[in-house]
């Protein structure tokens, strides 16, 4: 009898076991409402860590295409697909936006921009993304226009300049006649564009403007290749940039931070960044040269690529500056060239500074903070901090109190890093990470219950050689220095860090440079796209490869995921990256169970 009863529960145990299994291989509807992805980067603090969970490690085998839509604009695309209540809102390049539902792909509504023609574009047509708010969709321009669209119809709403382009931009006459590049395609150069996604916070739209120090950008011979060359030239060229708050209403400007101070921009003249690392210096000749160059913060750079994180309880913007004008040259600009390659704090209501930390002083390198920064608690020898941290062009990531903006720690180096800080010479110094980085504008995915930060980016080694042109007697010669690609391997990185200790808990190493950010969810999946096309998803714990996709196109910009009629849904644009050889196109993917 005892045998007959263990057997029978045995089978009944046997019948739950299997009854559970085939019930997990089945899609699961989730028990949340619809749950959108409302700004850049899924919340204010943008973390991009989704708390969704029904795509998780145990089914992602089965994630599929629900649907996709081809665009007709085959060029870079950066954008984050933004989702609210059932539609979602994607920027193409050169500023066009389509409004589509989220569940079926259907075209709600297209905004054409009409670009002005005679609006030379600095940095290219990419655009990383819209902000929706308070029935408007906001989009920053190529021709530096801020523009609100109804978010029902697509009609404009209102259209306003943000800033003028009365800069000067460097040209290639003023390069060496032996130098290959003064023949060779020119893809950008200083100007002023927006390329940031906006933010929206209490009434009021943030956006800044970029390409004031982006130097002269050469195309590379090799249509697979990265970017040929960027140089900077001694002189006069660009502007301070800016990040602006405007009235969501009609868009009238509430105020305005400069990146670059009207008096002081030249610093304490420091050998060392503030975290330790010396560096080669003559500050005694920048000192004397500061009475020739009297007006150099007027042409100081800085450059806001990335889109704010807000710490909504005590009003306060965290946002990354670029590097200083001229572009990786130093001549016109002694000093420590405040406050570019900065994370810089800001009075969310008045644009009031707070602090900035510099990370790299009188940079020579273009190691701009292009990767937003992100905010979390932080737990840190027994206290829970307040922090921002921020994955650096040089390969840490670094966490402040973003109280204070005091420098608590940094990652041990997520990628290779040699000669990090050497000057560029005349017969060519090879640093990396370089201008490319390490972490570059890839936003990261922050695990903030596991205290945990995964970072896209990239080894790609990079020669720096100053030059100077050739001149009649009497003459001043003209220098320039150029960064570009050497024929060593490169590849990409994809990083899980553990924040309390500062170390890699994994790493994968891609075929091709990453470009483009992370998404991380409760499923435990992590999800990243290549160049080469691959979309994949991996176990955030261990970096196990689970799931693949392949497209046409680059996958270069970053993933997404929301949940709508109870289906949660992964979203990502795929149309490559022209500065890194990555081919381009126009689609729009949306996966979800099957």
């Amino acid at each position: 009898m005892r045998n007959n009863k263990l057997s029978v529960f045995s089978l009944v145990a046997l019948s739950a076991v299997l009854m559970a299994c085939t019930h997990a291989s089945k899609p699961q509807k989730t028990s949340s409402p619809n749950v959108d992805w409302p700004t850049y980067g899924m919340n204010l603090k943008a973390q991009r860590y989704s708390s969704l969970s029904q795509i998780n490690q145990k089914n992602v085998h089965q994630l599929a295409l629900a649907w996709k839509v081809e665009t007709g604009v085959k060029a870079t695309f950066q954008a984050t697909p933004i989702v609210v209540d059932g539609v979602m809102y994607v920027s193409l390049p050169y500023n066009h936006v389509l409004a589509l539902d989220a569940v079926t792909g259907k075209q709600l509504w297209k905004y054409t921009h009409d670009r002005k023609s005679d609006w030379p574009m600095c940095c290219g047509p990419a655009n990383r993304g819209v902000a929706v708010a308070e029935g408007k969709v906001f989009i920053g321009t190529v021709d530096a226009r801020l523009i609100a669209l109804d978010a029902k119809t697509g009609e404009k709403q209102w259209d306003i300049d943000v800033a003028a382009n009365q800069v000067n931009t460097e040209h290639q006459e003023a390069l060496s006649g032996n130098d290959p590049n003064k023949t060779r395609k020119v893809t950008g150069g200083t100007g002023v564009g927006i390329a940031m996604a906006p933010v929206v916070f209490n009434h009021k739209v943030m956006i800044g403007i970029t390409g004031v120090g982006y130097g002269l950008h050469i195309d590379n011979p090799r249509s697979d290749a990265p970017l040929g060359a960027v140089i900077g030239v001694t002189g006069r060229y660009g502007r301070p940039g800016f990040l602006a708050a405007y009235d969501v209403k009609d868009g009238h400007q509430v105020w305005q931070f400069d990146t670059i101070p009207k008096q002081g921009w030249e610093g304490q003249f420091t050998t060392r960044t503030p975290d330790g690392n010396q560096f080669q210096r003559d500050t005694a000749a920048e000192r004397s040269a500061l009475k020739d160059y009297p007006d150099a913060a007027t042409f100081g750079g800085g450059s806001a690529w990335s889109t704010p994180a807000i710490d909504t309880a005590t009003n306060t913007l965290y946002f990354g500056t670029g590097n200083p004008s001229p572009q990786m040259n130093d001549v016109s600009r002694p000093g420590d060239n405040l406050y570019t390659v900065s994370l810089v704090a800001l009075d969310t209501e008045t644009g009031q500074y707070k602090w900035h930390y510099q990370q790299v002083p009188h940079d020579l390198w273009g190691y701009d903070l292009a990767s937003p920064p992100v905010l979390f608690d932080y737990q840190y020898q027994g206290k829970t901090i307040a922090a921002v941290g921020q994955a650096s062009k040089t390969g840490w990531f670094y966490i402040h109190d973003r109280k204070t903006g005091q420098f608590l720690t940094k990652s041990a180096p997520f990628v290779p890093q040699h000669n990090l800080f050497s000057k560029p010479s005349k017969e060519g110094t090879v640093i990396y990470p370089g201008i490319l980085g390490g972490a570059n504008w890839s936003p990261v995915s922050l695990d903030e219950k596991n205290q945990k930060v995964y970072v896209a980016a990239m080894h790609s080694p990079i020669k720096y050689t100053v030059h100077e042109t050739t001149v009649n007697a009497g003459e001043k010669p003209i220098r320039y220095a150029a960064s570009e690609p050497t024929d060593d391997p490169r590849w990409g990185v994809l990083s899980s860090i553990d924040l309390a200790s500062g170390k890699v808990l994994w790493q994968r190493k891609t075929t091709q440079p990453l470009v483009g950010g992370v998404l991380s969810t409760d499923g435990g999946l992590l999800f990243c796209g290549e160049g080469n096309g691959t979309f994949s998803a991996y176990n955030n714990s261990t970096g196990d490869l689970l799931w693949q996709y392949q497209s046409s196109y680059g996958v270069n910009a970053p993933p997404v995921t929301f949940s709508a009629n109870r289906n949660q849904y992964i979203a990502v644009v795929s149309g490559g990256n022209s500065l890194f050889g990555f081919n381009q196109g126009d689609i729009i993917y949306v996966f979800k169970l099957n």
